[in-house]
C-alpha cells in the first residue's frame, strides 16, 4: 500500500516515543501520529492510546520524501469517526479493489452484508477491514464472507448470501 494525502486507513500503534505514536499502516515505513492529533487533546488532556491499539486515521503528509503523518481529526478539528477503536472485533486484510467496492456510494456488497447480520464495519483504504457483529460466530462468518467476496461476481455473492441466510434461520 502506498499512502496518499487525505486517505483514511486502519493502523496499529506499534510504539510510543515522547509526544508521538508510531503506527503501522501496512506500507514500507511507519507513520507518525501526534497525541495532539485527536479531538479534544491538549498537553494536559492526552488521549488514552496504548501500543497494540487500532486507530482509524487520515494522512496529512504522504509523499516519498517525508515520513507519513496521520491525524485522527478532520479539517475542522472533529473526530468524525476517527480515533482509537477495535474492542471485541476482528481485523482482516483484503484487496484494495474490494475496499473500493465497499466504500462506493450505495455499495451492493455492504447492503447485502448488513442484511445478513447487523454489524459494524470500519474500512481503511490500505486494505484493512475491522468487523464486529452481535456474536463472535457472526463476526467470523462476516470476516470469511468479506475475504471470499474478493473473487466472486455479484450473482455468485448473492447466491452464497442466500444460502447463509437460509442456514441462519
Amino acid at each position: 500500500y502506498v499512502p496518499a494525502k487525505g486517505e483514511t486507513v486502519i493502523g496499529i500503534v506499534t510504539a510510543k516515543s515522547g509526544d508521538v505514536f508510531k503506527v503501522d499502516y501496512g506500507g514500507s515505513e511507519q507513520a507518525s501520529l501526534s497525541y495532539l492529533a485527536f479531538e479534544g487533546a491538549t498537553k494536559r488532556n492526552r488521549p488514552n492510546v496504548q501500543v497494540g491499539d487500532l486507530v482509524f486515521a487520515q494522512f496529512v503528509v504522504a509523499n516519498k520524501d517525508m515520513e507519513p503523518e496521520l491525524v485522527c481529526i478532520d479539517g475542522s478539528g472533529r473526530a468524525n469517526g476517527m480515533g482509537v477503536f477495535g474492542a471485541a472485533g476482528l481485523l482482516i486484510k483484503v484487496s484494495l479493489g474490494l475496499v473500493r467496492r465497499l466504500l462506493a456510494p450505495h455499495s451492493d456488497l455492504r447492503a447485502d452484508l448488513e442484511q445478513l447480520f447487523p454489524c459494524e464495519l470500519v474500512v481503511g483504504m490500505n486494505g484493512r477491514i475491522w468487523v464486529r457483529a452481535a456474536s463472535v460466530q457472526q463476526t467470523l462468518i462476516l470476516a470469511n464472507l468479506l475475504q471470499s467476496c474478493d473473487t466472486m461476481t455479484a450473482p455468485q455473492r448473492q447466491q452464497l448470501f442466500r444460502r447463509i441466510q437460509l442456514g441462519a434461520l
